[in-house]
């Protein structure tokens, strides 16, 4: 595979990744209210999901959904009941009190890697992106060994991009807002939640 070839594919997952979503608001809030040890299990949960959305257009999936909308469709509204689940959990705790003092975070890192893994698998068209793009760039006569590499840089990119949101919403400084404004952000955030939601059901 050729090396600008490789570069583009992983700039256009870079972006992507970047771009607001279920992922960025869930990373938002698990920083600030679990610290950052907790936000890297849920990078690389992200980044895990990533990499199975990737494989798994490697392997044909897209073309699967394509062929078999059915597929495509049960797997939107099991994840769409997934992230439905998260915001009614959010609305429903949104006035319960956190206590930071107690130096005892409500999720552990493998708990934060789970989570972030099914936020992130609970979005099949992230196969159909990536299929897309594999289909439009990937050459077909690339290399096994090209392809688990390009596999890697997506999983880094997911992975290191949401260790820099973690830090950055982990801070003292984040916390104190939070815990200021807890009732109003854990609303409006579960109600993001529930349009990402509806957006990946009925998209």
């Amino acid at each position: 595979m050729a090396t600008s070839i490789f570069i583009s594919i992983a700039l256009i997952h870079l972006a992507a990744a970047i771009s607001p979503g279920p992922s960025f608001i869930v990373c938002i809030r698990t920083s600030i209210t679990d610290g950052f040890w907790a936000s890297t299990g849920l990078a690389v949960g992200f980044g895990l999901g990533a990499a199975l959305w990737a494989c798994a257009a490697l392997a044909g999936l897209a073309v699967l959904f394509e062929l078999v909308p059915q597929v495509f469709l049960a797997m939107k509204l099991i994840g769409a009941g997934f992230l439905f689940f998260i915001a009614f959990m959010m609305w429903r705790h949104a006035k319960d009190p956190i206590d930071f003092k107690s130096g005892a975070a409500p999720r552990g890192w493998l708990s934060a890697l789970r989570f972030g893994f099914l936020t992130l698998a609970s979005n099949p068209k992230a196969a159909v992106f990536f299929g897309a793009i594999f289909v439009g760039l990937v050459p077909t006569d690339a290399s096994l060994a090209s392809l688990a590499l390009l596999v890697l840089v997506i999983f880094l990119n997911e992975t290191l991009w949401y260790i820099i949101v973690g830090r950055v919403f982990s801070l003292p400084r984040a916390r104190s807002g939070y815990i200021a404004l807890k009732h109003h952000l854990d609303r409006a955030f579960g109600s993001l939640l529930a349009l990402f939601g509806l957006k990946i059901a009925l998209g």
